[in-house]
């Protein structure tokens, strides 16, 4: 019956803080109210309410095709769907000199807290205390509404672990392990905090300037409504949609390995923005995600960096006064939002925000404690794609009933509060939604080095990392 459920909300989320590959739940989510949100419910609880959507161009280049190169639009649902649909064009609106054939619509990371804000009832559709987190409901999710050919570039979420739900139709993921970093060509141009880019178009790699890329492992799954996926910390993912309608909702899982997280995305920050604000304004580098409201100052970012710093001192206070953990990097739910979230709605600065110093609480099951992964038809691994077949061509592990995957054949917490305060706003058909940033451009014959190469070496994961190690470990002193 649908709520009988494979697992007990206690092994749900032992599975989820321990396991540290992508898998799929099946059979959890048969009695939530939420997979009835396709986008005719959805338009018709909003009733005419606008939302931002993303446009690219469903050309395949070499190059990822950021959010910095997109064209945004505000539009209703009904006039999303009259686009999609095919429908005139008096009655797509916004979308109207935006050819379906060329362009795909994307709105991402839409927070249910903000959208649905008049409607706080709408909260309870989401029920995440299945998987293991009571209290965490819609309020604490994202939605994301796309047409097919919608994407997300690869990239990796600094921040927790994410679950998602697929609702409507069907999204592709193309996930790697951490340990294929390098291959991946990290960069954090466009900066965006909480999210570390690759330089590669996962759906056309250009090997001959990213030859590492051969390296790669990739896991793909097709994921298909009613299935909910585990991304565990750290693992890279380009996400595609597959079918003419897509709606998914996630949540962003928060971790203990995050306070070290903050301390980094901190460090970041800081270099980046110094670097990259010291540039001729006139070199018209979109370097700043539209995800991010504005390049903070120095003594912003310093303020924020000695928070971060504080509250993972505290925390590691708190883990050597209280009961023992069986390791540094275990994993714990919070119930409280990330600075990050909190700064983005209210519009406090990293300074000022005082949520980063909040009492940790370690109930992280011990290692030793955790019974053998129960994998099976309810919880299925996404598996290494074979190496004998190219990144995309091969057959994703797919389910018809929504209930059994088959074998492989053959992309805040991450993404937190994203709000387009300042975007690159564009209703004008003559915009091209493909203008590329030049440093993200194919390789040219160069003579000299361009600041985006300085950093791509200077605020490289590992360089951060150790950078962060020295920083912690002289505050101790």
């Amino acid at each position: 019956g649908e709520d009988v459920k494979p697992f007990t909300p206690e092994k749900t989320k032992e599975i989820v803080m321990s396991l540290q590959q992508p898998a799929v739940f099946c059979n959890m989510v048969g009695n939530w109210p939420a997979l009835h949100w396709n986008v005719n419910y959805l338009s018709a609880v909003l009733e005419g309410k606008t939302i931002q959507f993303r446009l690219g161009l469903k050309t395949v280049d070499l190059v990822p095709q950021f959010e910095t190169s997109c064209s945004y639009v505000e539009a209703t649902l009904e006039e999303f769907l009259a686009w999609s649909c095919g429908q005139p064009s008096c009655l797509s609106g916004p979308f109207s000199c935006y050819d379906y054939s060329k362009y795909w619509a994307y709105a991402d990371y839409k927070y249910i807290a903000r959208i649905f804000e008049d409607k706080p009832e709408i909260f309870q559709d989401v029920r995440w205390s299945d998987f293991g987190f009571p209290g965490r409901n819609g309020k604490e999710s994202t939605l994301w509404i796309g047409s097919e050919g919608a994407n997300t570039p690869c990239h990796l979420d600094s921040y927790g672990c994410n679950l998602v739900l697929q609702v409507q139709g069907r999204k592709r993921w193309h996930l790697f392990p951490p340990g294929d970093t390098s291959f991946l060509y990290p960069t954090r141009i466009p900066y965006e905090e909480s999210s570390i880019f690759s330089k590669v178009n996962i759906a056309n790699p250009d090997l001959k300037r990213f030859p590492d890329f051969r390296n790669s492992t990739a896991h793909v799954v097709t994921l298909s409504p009613g299935q909910v996926l585990l991304v565990p910390r750290h693992w890279w993912h380009y996400v595609e949609s597959i079918d003419p309608v897509t709606v998914s909702i996630n949540s962003w899982i928060e971790l203990d390995a995050d306070h070290e997280a903050r301390v980094e995305e901190a460090i970041t920050r800081m270099l980046v923005c110094a670097i990259k604000s010291a540039e001729n304004p006139s070199d018209g580098d979109l370097w700043l995600n539209p995800t991010e409201v504005e390049a903070t100052s120095h003594e912003i970012n310093l303020q924020y960096l000695n928070k971060a710093v504080s509250a993972y001192l505290k925390c590691q206070e708190a883990s050597v006064s209280g009961q023992a953990r069986s390791s540094s990097t275990g994993a714990k739910q919070r119930t409280n939002a990330s600075c990050k979230r909190k700064r983005r709605e209210v519009g406090c600065e990293p300074g000022s925000c005082t949520l980063l110093t909040q009492e940790c609480d370690f109930a992280t099951p011990k290692a030793e404690e955790l019974q053998k992964i129960p994998f099976g038809p309810h919880l299925i691994q996404v598996l290494p794609q074979s190496h004998k077949t190219s990144v995309m061509g091969a057959v994703a592990v797919e389910s018809d009933s929504g209930d059994l995957l088959h074998e492989n054949e053959g992309e805040h917490f991450g993404k937190l509060i994203r709000k387009r305060d300042r975007l690159l706003m564009s209703n004008d058909c003559e915009t091209a939604a493909h203008q590329m940033d030049s440093d993200c451009g194919p390789c040219t014959s160069q003579t000299a080095l361009s600041t985006n190469d300085l950093l791509d070496c200077l605020v490289n994961p590992h360089v951060i990392s150790l950078v962060a190690q020295l920083l912690l470990e002289r505050m101790r002193v």
